[in-house]
This record gives structure tokens, sequence and C-alpha cells, in this order.
């Protein structure tokens, strides 16, 4: 008897909520590149419609006793991911606070997953808050890939209809990081199977 086996889940998470942010448009473009790699079934998560309040639980998340019917609701959404690409803006050298609290709200459900990151800015294309962002996941148990889409003066390369449009370039570095988060999404997933299986 032959098993069928699904695809993993990969979430591309925009990051900003700022009115007038360029995040979906770069967050569109990945996620098309992601469902022609083929390697994972792709949601696109938006901040913005998830739509969290400042962190209002009044127990530390790795405990999982939420209180709040919408930590519940990005707890599912997180929960079902077996890995994550943040598409993050660069805000004063650092990650933009509506995507640290949106991370600060969890923690089980981040662990064991491999993230990468498509980050956009001016002229340090996001890196510097990427390299924030590496400190934090790390410490949630969460695995970053080396490969990652840093876009220099994103706002440039949105066209009149809306729509991001790739150089080259951050095509193959889109293809590059999908490799290496499936590589990583099917090595670490025996360890969040047992895990999950020792908690239930």
């Amino acid at each position: 008897m032959s098993v069928v086996t699904s695809k993993p889940v990969v979430q591309v998470i925009i990051g900003s909520t700022r009115p007038g942010r360029v995040g979906p448009s770069i967050a569109a473009w990945f996620a098309d590149r992601a469902r022609v790699d083929g390697r994972f079934e792709v949601e696109v998560v938006d901040l913005a419609e998830v739509n969290l309040p400042v962190l209002d639980e009044p127990n530390h998340p790795r405990l999982g006793q939420y209180t709040k019917p919408h930590t519940r609701a990005w707890s599912a959404i997180v929960d079902r991911a077996d890995a994550i690409v943040f598409v993050n803006p660069e805000y004063n050298y650092s990650v933009n606070g509506a995507l640290k609290n949106a991370i600060d709200f969890l923690h089980r459900e981040w662990a064991h997953k491999p993230v990468g990151f498509v980050s956009y800015g001016g002229v340090s294309g996001g890196l510097r808050a990427v390299q924030v962002l590496k400190q934090i996941v790390t410490a949630l148990r969460m695995y970053p890939v080396a490969a990652a889409v840093a876009i220099q003066m994103a706002g440039k390369q949105i066209d009149a209809g809306g729509h991001f449009e790739p150089t080259e370039f951050q095509n193959t570095a889109a293809t590059t990081l999908l490799e290496e988060l499936s590589a990583l999404a099917a090595a670490v997933r025996p360890l969040r199977e047992s895990k999950a299986e020792a908690a239930a």
C-alpha cells in the first residue's frame, strides 16, 4: 500500500503593518516563486490582517496558557507551519515592532522550524534587521538558513500596479533560499514529530 505524504507548509509572514508598505508586493512575488518551485504548500500570513494588540497575555508564552481569542487564533496559524519565511523591513537598524510583538506572543509554536528571511530597506536591504531577528529566533529554537534575499531601495522595484519586479539575482536568491529551507525542514521533521509525541 502506498503512503501519501503531503508537502510541508511554508508560511510567508508579512512583517510590516504600516499603511503604504511594500511588504505585501514582495511577499506576493516570493510566494509565487515558492509555488512554482513546488517544494512547499504556501500560505501567506499578513500581520496587518492578524491584527494583534501589543502583547496582552498574563502568562509567559512558553506555558501555552493563552487567555485571549486572538492569541489562540495566532497560535493555530503558526502551529500548522513546517517552515517560516519572514518578509520584513528594517526600522532604525533593527526589526520593526509589529513583527517582534507577533513573535513574542508565542513560544512552542516556533520551535524546531527552519526560518528564512526576505528583507528590504534602504542601502542595507534590511540586513541589519535580519541580524537582530536571527538572535531572536535562535532563542526560540528556530533554525535560520544561511541563504537570504535582501532588497535595497525596494520601493523602486514596485510598478504602477503595485507589483514587485525582481532582478535575476533576486529570483536566484529566492530559489536558493527555498532549497535550503526545504532541506532543513526535512532534516528536522523527525525532531519536531518526536517533540510533539512527547507533549501529547
